[in-house]
C-alpha cells in the first residue's frame, strides 16, 4: 500500500522518526544544525561552522549510513557536487533530486520491524535538500516542484511515509502551493470534506484547536490510563490490587497512588515522565495551523516546541502573559514547568476549584465564539463534559430545530454510543470503522490534519521571497514587484511610523526577510 508524503514546519532534530536524511559532501562535512541527529563516537574534526563525519566514503557512491544511531538511523546525502555539475543549470536540481532518489532507495533497504511509538508505518524525515551547500536556496521554487513527486514516487513504491520538514514559513507556503495543484490525500470523500470546513474556518480566523494525550502519545508519552498503570508498578502494587484500581475513576485512583507513593513523589515522577523530548508528526501539523487559541489538558510542552521551531511563540496559559501577536495555549490541568499546577488526584481537583473555574470560562469563551476542533481526546474527561453542559445551557437559539455545534471531535474508530452523547455540542468524526486497527487510524488522522494544513495556509506566504520567482504566474510577478518597491520604502525608513510597522508585519507575512533555514 502506498505511503503518504507529509509537509511540516518543525526542527527536523526534534521531530520523532525512525530514519532522517542529513546533508553531507564529499568530505563529510555537516552543519552544526545536524549534529543532534548523530551519535557523538560519529563525530570528528569541527570548526564554528560545520563538523566532519568520522567514516568514508567507499567510492563514488552519495549515500552513507552512519553507524551507532540506535532505533532512529541517520542517512547522509552528498548534496554538493564537486564542481562538474554548472551551479546555474538545470543539470544541478537534476543531480539533486537524483540523490534524493538514492538515499531514499537506500533507506528502503533497512528493516524496521517496530516503527517508533507504535506508528503503524515508518517515519523517514527529510530537509530540502540542496538549500544550504548544494546551491540550490536560490531556486526554491524549482527544487520543491521536482522534489515533491520524488518523494511520494519512493513513498508509494516503498510502503512508508516520508516528512518533508522546513523551517521557513516561505518555505512551507511554497510547498503547500505546489501540493495543492498535485493532489495526493487518500482519503474518503467524507473526511476531505471535513478537511475542506476546517480549513476554511482557519483561515478565517475561526478555529480553536484542543488537544488531548493521544496527540502525545504519538511521541511516546503515556494516556491518563498508561500513567497511572506505570504509578502502580512503581508504587509495587500486587495484580490484585491494579485491577481494582482499573475500575476506580482515574482521579481516585491517583488519590490512592498518591497516598501509597506520596504527593511528592507522585507529582516528581510526572515531571521525569513529561519532560523535554522529540514531538510527534501530529504536534507539527498542529502546531503549524493558522490558529491563534489552542487549549490542551496535557502536562508536556511539546505543542509549545513544535511551534518554537516555526518561529510562533506560544505563550502557555495562565502562567505567561497572553499577546494580541502571538497565540497561546490554556493548560487546563498544568504544566510540568510548575509542578504545583499539576492536577491530577480527586484532591487536587478539589483543591483548585476556583482557579480550575477561571480556566475553564476560558474554554467556555472558545465554544461560544469559536468553533472548536479536539484531537487526542476521548471526551470523557470531567471537565469537558460540564463545560459543555454549561455553555450548552447559556445557548437560546431562536430556531429549537436548528443545531448549533460548537467543535467538531476527530476520534480514531466509529463509537455511536460516544457521539450520540455528544450530538448536541459537537460533531464526531470517525477515521475508520470499529475494526480498523487503531494504529492505522491514527496515521489517517495524521494525514487529514496534513490536508487541513494545506488547505488552511496563506497561498501568498512566499509572494515576496526571492527563491520562489519562479513559481509565480506573470500577475504574481506584476504584483511581486510593485511589492518589493513598498517593501524598499519600509526598510528605508517609512516603516517607524505605525501605519509602517502595520505594512512591514504584512509584508513578513508574504516572504519579504524570511530568514534562512537549516537546508541540505
Amino acid at each position: 500500500m502506498s505511503g503518504h508524503v507529509f509537509v511540516v514546519g518543525a526542527d527536523l532534530t526534534r521531530l520523532t522518526c525512525d530514519d532522517v536524511v542529513v546533508p553531507t559532501d564529499r568530505a563529510l562535512r555537516v552543519t552544526r544544525s545536524w549534529v543532534p541527529l548523530l551519535p557523538p563516537d560519529a563525530l570528528g574534526d569541527e570548526d564554528d561552522e560545520d563538523v566532519c563525519v568520522a567514516a568514508r566514503w567507499a567510492g563514488d557512491e552519495r549515500v552513507l549510513e552512519v553507524p551507532g544511531c540506535g532505533e532512529r538511523r541517520a542517512w547522509l546525502v552528498d548534496t554538493v557536487d564537486s564542481g562538474d555539475v554548472a551551479e546555474a543549470d538545470d543539470a544541478r536540481l537534476a543531480w539533486l533530486l537524483d540523490g534524493a532518489r538514492e538515499v531514499l532507495g537506500a533507506v528502503a533497504g533497512r528493516d524496521v520491524a517496530e516503527p517508533a511509538h507504535g506508528r503503524v508505518r515508518r517515519l523517514v524525515g527529510l530537509p530540502a535538500l540542496g538549500t544550504g551547500w548544494g546551491g540550490a536556496a536560490g531556486r526554491r521554487g524549482e527544487l520543491l516542484s521536482g522534489l515533491l513527486p520524488v518523494l511520494q514516487q519512493a513513498a508509494e513504491e516503498h510502503g512508508y511515509d516520508v516528512t518533508l520538514v522546513l523551517h521557513r514559513p516561505s518555505d512551507v507556503a511554497a510547498a503547500q502551493r505546489v501540493r495543492r495543484a498535485e493532489g495526493g490525500w487518500q482519503l474518503p470523500a467524507e473526511l476531505r470534506a471535513v478537511a475542506e470546513d476546517l480549513g476554511a474556518r482557519a483561515r478565517a480566523g475561526g478555529l480553536a484547536v484542543f488537544v488531548g494525550a493521544g496527540v502525545s502519545a504519538a511521541a511516546g508519552l503515556p494516556t491518563w490510563p498508561e500513567l497511572l498503570a506505570e504509578l502502580a508498578e512503581r508504587a509495587g502494587l500486587d495484580g490484585g490490587l491494579r485491577a481494582g484500581l482499573a475500575q476506580l475513576p482515574p482521579q481516585d485512583a491517583a488519590a490512592l497512588l498518591a497516598r501509597e507513593l506520596g504527593r511528592e513523589q507522585l507529582t516528581r515522577y510526572v515531571e521525569e515522565r513529561f519532560g523535554p523530548g522529540t514531538y510527534s508528526l501530529a504536534h507539527a501539523l498542529i502546531a503549524g495551523l493558522p490558529v491563534h487559541e489552542y487549549v490542551t489538558t496535557n502536562y508536556d510542552q511539546l505543542i509549545e516546541l513544535a511551534a518554537a521551531d516555526v518561529g510562533r511563540r506560544m505563550r502557555a496559559l495562565p502562567f505567561d502573559e497572553a499577546t494580541v501577536e502571538d497565540p497561546w495555549l490554556l493548560k487546563l490541568h498544568g504544566d510540568v514547568r510548575h509542578p504545583d499546577s499539576i492536577v491530577l488526584t480527586r484532591e487536587q481537583y478539589l483543591e483548585f476549584g476556583d482557579h480550575r473555574t477561571a480556566l475553564a470560562g476560558v474554554l467556555q469563551s472558545l465554544l461560544l465564539t469559536r468553533h472548536v476542533l479536539f484531537v487526542g481526546t476521548s471526551m470523557l474527561d470531567d471537565d469537558l463534559i460540564r463545560i459543555a453542559h454549561q455553555v450548552r445551557n447559556v445557548l437560546h437559539l431562536p430556531d429549537p430545530a436548528r443545531e448549533r455545534r460548537n467543535g467538531t471531535v476527530l476520534t480514531l474508530q466509529e463509537d455511536p454510543v460516544r457521539a450520540r452523547l455528544w450530538e448536541q455540542d459537537v460533531e464526531t468524526v470517525a477515521m475508520a470503522r470499529a475494526d480498523v486497527d487503531p494504529a492505522e487510524a491514527a496515521r489517517r488522522l495524521e494525514v487529514l490534519l496534513d490536508l487541513l494544513g494545506c488547505l488552511s495556509s496563506r497561498p501568498t506566504g512566499y509572494l515576496l521571497d526571492p527563491a520562489y520567482r519562479g513559481l509565480l504566474d506573470e500577475a504574481e510577478t506584476t504584483l511581486s514587484a510593485a511589492l518589493a518597491d513598498v517593501a524598499d520604502a519600509v526598510e528605508q525608513g517609512a516603516g517607524e511610523s505605525w501605519a509602517g510597522r502595520e505594512v512591514r508585519r504584512l509584508l513578513s507575512e508574504l516572504g519579504h526577510g524570511d530568514g534562512r533555514g537549516a537546508g541540505g
